[in-house]
């Protein structure tokens, strides 16, 4: 699943693309919304929020979307070649006279009115990327449940929105406990530690094309998608194995020397090598 600052990228490259303009092309591949027509309607702005895109149109309207595990938005120039998918994985198409905005592989698209957009993200916690960011409401909603593990409290988008899988391992790490530690426990310096370091992981990969929490050349991430390579501190070998978040079990890495905490039983190294290579 995209991470926040992935979702602001799409964003950002959206908002170029398509706020001040006119539409000249609407497509909504979706029963409900089939009829649909945004023609002749100014896009007035593209907004992350959290894993969320909200595109505002004129006439108070705004179409809403999230990527989820496969979904993207590509721009494309005219007479250039759409290379997103197959056709039939296209959800919607938004273009104007000089750029065509695709979405594939949608799983949530609808079309709200812009004030009811609270109905689709207004159960989101603080946004790491957004002007809402809180840290002091992000931390007392993690610590809401102290017997949570903590990665899973990290994945709660009503707790903060914008950690995905990657951020969830790459915190944990810096932080020197396991995800399976109960919030609770996580002390309190670290506990304290937690929103800022989270924010500003988020605010260096913004604006970059591969994310990077390691912060020198070489591997870019200190443990996510590297079992069982040596950890990058201690040369233990990085473990991983599964942890749900609620929908779903997630692989979760970790080092069992730097992170101290509750652990599961690792994954096999059979198993490993039938998992795809991880996103990035």
């Amino acid at each position: 699943m995209p991470e926040g600052d992935t979702v602001w990228q799409a964003a950002r490259r959206l908002h170029v693309a398509l706020a001040g303009k006119m539409l000249t092309r609407s497509d909504l591949r979706v029963p409900k919304y089939a009829t649909a027509d945004l023609t002749g309607r100014a896009v007035l702005d593209v907004t992350p929020r959290g894993k969320h895109l909200l595109t505002r149109v004129e006439g108070g309207l705004t179409l809403h979307s999230h990527l989820r595990m496969d979904g993207s938005w590509k721009v494309y120039a005219p007479g250039e070649r759409w290379s997103g998918g197959p056709s039939h994985q296209i959800r919607a198409i938004l273009g104007t006279a000089d750029r065509t905005a695709v979405g594939y592989r949608l799983p949530v698209l609808e079309l709200l009115r812009t004030t009811d957009e609270h109905r689709a993200v207004g159960h989101l916690g603080p946004d790491l990327l957004g002007p809402d960011w809180d840290a002091e409401l992000a931390l007392a909603n993690l610590m809401r449940d102290p017997a949570r593990p903590l990665g899973e409290a990290l994945l709660d988008q009503r707790n903060l929105a914008g950690i995905g899988n990657v951020y969830k391992c790459e915190l944990c790490f810096l932080l020197g406990v396991t995800p399976w530690l109960p919030v609770g426990e996580l002390p309190a310096e670290r506990a304290a530690q937690l929103p800022r370091l989270a924010k500003r992981l988020l605010e260096v990969n913004r604006d970059r094309p591969i994310r990077a929490t390691t912060g020198r050349r070489g591997p870019d991430l200190f443990v996510y998608g590297r079992a069982p390579r040596p950890c990058l501190r201690c040369r233990t070998s990085i473990r991983v194995a599964d942890q749900g978040d609620g929908s779903r079990e997630r692989p979760t890495y970790w080092c069992p020397t730097c992170q101290s905490g509750p652990t599961p039983r690792p994954l096999a190294p059979s198993a490993l090598r039938t998992r795809p290579h991880p996103p990035r």
